[in-house]
């Protein structure tokens, strides 16, 4: 055997064993892509993924659903952050960054991601939010029917505005407040799948919420708002997504009105949050480009804070406060995994049927 037959052996026999590792490195090259079964979206976190103050993100990727870590990471270069998988349960977890802006173009750049297969996946939209202390409390969990964007609109200053309106916020391509009939709501509400949020507001009741001494002492100042005195619960109510961090009595007002005029009167104001017709947005785009299904998507709201101060204290004192951290930040991340995983593990579970059709259809 010539030296020359025995090089050229000793090379190829290298370049197969390469080619093994990175077979098995990748999962092989004609492996397809991995079947989502539920994709869950947060906004933030702050500092590391893992093992200091937690964010929205933390508990997912520390616990997934049954204190699993997701340890399996994705680069995501055009969106926010790396998408984290539990490939044996379908289980993806992600956040898409602060703002609409960038938590749509996350999500589009994560739902066009030729890796993933939503074809069937369900979409737990989760986050902090603000909650009017007239329907619930800090640590709250709250499961949405509507969606409604606070920021399509015309503005007069209410220094200038006639004396007989209540706002100088209105619809946009309007005259005044709230016209009859309602102003075309394209791109203004976002009517979710009302009977998996029944659903999931079901599944979801008997999770043990947490509350701390924090939200406890800020709580107690609202007196006059039972609801707001009252114990962490998982509740329905909807969401008005704004880019704007509103706060006050009268904006709270504006936000009752504004949620009750784009829903005719068929939702309730009950959270404020920033990022959700951006990421709805994303999603019905894909849904039409046949990459996801809209009617598999559910909100979860968790209260951190509360949308107006409380009795005895102005809207100044009562904001600035909240950016120096919110009372009920600790609940609020931790029962929104707590009841999210609840849910998505209810999905995993029970794929077989959950596949071909969302439950309580």
């Amino acid at each position: 055997m010539s030296a020359v037959f025995l090089s050229v052996q000793r090379t190829l026999m290298g370049l197969f064993a390469i080619a093994g590792l990175l077979i098995a490195q990748t999962g092989g090259a004609q492996e397809g892509p991995i079947e989502i079964r539920v994709a869950v979206l947060v906004n933030f976190e702050v500092g590391e993924d893992t093992g200091d103050a937690p964010g929205e993100f933390q508990a997912w990727r520390e616990r997934g659903l049954d204190n699993q870590p997701l340890d399996e990471c994705f680069d995501l270069p055009y969106s926010t952050h790396a998408a984290c998988v539990d490939r044996d349960r379908g289980l993806l977890v992600t956040f898409t960054g602060l703002t609409q802006d960038r938590a749509a173009a996350s999500v589009m750049a994560l739902g066009l991601d030729k890796r993933f297969d939503f074809s069937h996946s369900y979409w737990i939209i989760g986050g902090i939010a603000g909650i009017d202390p007239a329907d619930g409390t800090l640590g709250s969990a709250v499961w949405a029917n509507y969606v409604v964007n606070g920021d399509w609109a015309h503005e007069i200053d209410a220094r200038e505005m006639p004396k007989d309106w209540k706002t100088g916020y209105f619809p946009f391509m309007t005259g005044e407040p709230y016209p009859q009939p309602r102003a075309d709501d394209t791109g203004k509400v976002f009517a979710l799948n009302r009977d998996l949020a029944g659903w999931a507001f079901k599944e979801s009741a008997g999770v043990e919420l947490f509350d701390n001494a924090a939200a406890q002492a800020l709580r107690a100042e609202y007196k006059g708002y039972p609801e707001a005195l009252a114990a962490p619960k998982i509740m329905r109510g909807d969401n008005l997504s704004a880019s704007t961090f509103w706060h006050g009595k009268y904006l709270n007002e504006w936000a009752n009105d504004w949620v009750g005029y784009w829903t005719e009167g068929d939702g309730e104001f009950v959270t404020t949050a920033v990022e959700d017709s951006g990421i709805l947005e994303a999603l019905r785009f894909l849904d039409g480009g046949g990459r996801v299904n809209f009617d598999r998507i559910m909100l979860l709201r968790t209260a951190s804070n509360f949308s107006m101060q409380p009795p005895g204290m102005t809207a100044v004192d009562s904001l600035t406060r909240e950016t120096e951290g919110f009372g009920g930040m600790l609940p609020a991340v931790e029962n929104l995994w707590r009841v999210g995983s609840n849910v998505a593990r209810a999905l995993i579970e029970n794929w077989e049927q959950r596949r071909s059709a969302p439950p309580g259809s």
